[in-house]
């Protein structure tokens, strides 16, 4: 078993489990010893949310943003295409993003930088499938929890502006955890177009609007002009594209003329998987 693997054990077998109205101390600023310690050699999974709130901040295209930010680690396991932040070259392999006075991308940092010290863990076993629980990462080098700053759970939550990344996550979820993804290994054109669609939001954008896309599927002039120039209504819109265009399900409708070519495509691709 792998330490990743030891530690998910560890947490769903021993860490005291929370809910939303229990409470803890905690606090993390300059004033803490501990302050940045926590922000080197992690492993930070990039969502499409994660990346469009970060390319932005940074005013560089999605393209650039994981040209020199992320990695993408690929295995004989792998299913799926999944970005990790890179961290700096420096010895102690800081994010890249931690200056002297902090985070340098506070305002857009991802999820795990929000939630932290909370943990939130889904069991797997039936018997408990669905009861998710709240959890502290209570690190022996973290000093945080020494200070006098109170929270419930919920109230971290909030104050943290967790929820909306969370609600930006299921609708990823619904793609990346999908059933289709037991059944065996996406093609590289169909690799290569969950990570476009997915993460690669600005090069997308040129697919819809540099293609025919436009021009054989029938979308509403609202939704054009939306996704023309909003990221966010444009990731939406992706995840519904690779709904149909993976799992061949209807979130989208073709004109009438396109029809019989993409049902033929449908058999071709259904017959090479």
């Amino acid at each position: 078993m792998n330490d990743a693997s030891d530690f998910k054990k560890k947490i769903m077998e021993e860490a005291p489990r929370l809910t939303e109205s229990d409470r803890f101390r905690f606090a993390c600023n300059p004033g803490v010893p501990c302050f940045n310690a926590c922000c080197a050699d992690i492993n930070i999974v990039l969502t499409p949310y994660y990346i469009l709130r970060l390319k932005n901040r940074l005013g560089i295209s999605s393209q650039e943003f994981l040209e020199k930010y992320a990695v993408v680690p690929f295995n004989k396991e792998v299913k799926q295409p999944v970005p990790v932040l890179k961290m700096s070259d420096h010895e102690d392999k800081r994010c890249q993003f931690v200056g002297e006075e902090g985070c340098t991308v506070y305002e857009d940092r991802p999820w795990a930088c929000r939630m932290y010290p909370l943990g939130l863990a889904a069991p797997r076993n039936e018997a408990e499938q669905g009861k998710r629980f709240y959890f502290l990462l209570e690190e022996s080098h973290c000093k945080g929890f020494e200070e006098d700053n109170e929270y419930s759970v919920a109230g971290w939550i909030e104050d943290q502006g967790v929820r909306e990344y969370d609600e930006a996550g299921e609708m990823f979820k619904d793609i990346s955890l999908h059933p289709y993804f037991e059944k065996g290994d996406l093609s590289p054109a169909k690799m290569d177009m969950f990570f476009n669609a997915s993460y690669d939001l600005d090069r997308f954008r040129r697919f819809v609007f540099g293609s025919s896309f436009l021009e054989k599927f029938d979308v509403d002039q609202e939704t054009v002009d939306r996704i023309r120039t909003d990221d966010f209504e444009l990731m939406k819109f992706s995840f519904k594209f690779l709904r149909y265009a993976l799992f061949y399900e209807p979130t989208m409708k073709l004109k009438p003329e396109f029809e019989e070519v993409k049902k033929r495509e449908k058999e071709f691709f259904e017959e090479k998987d």
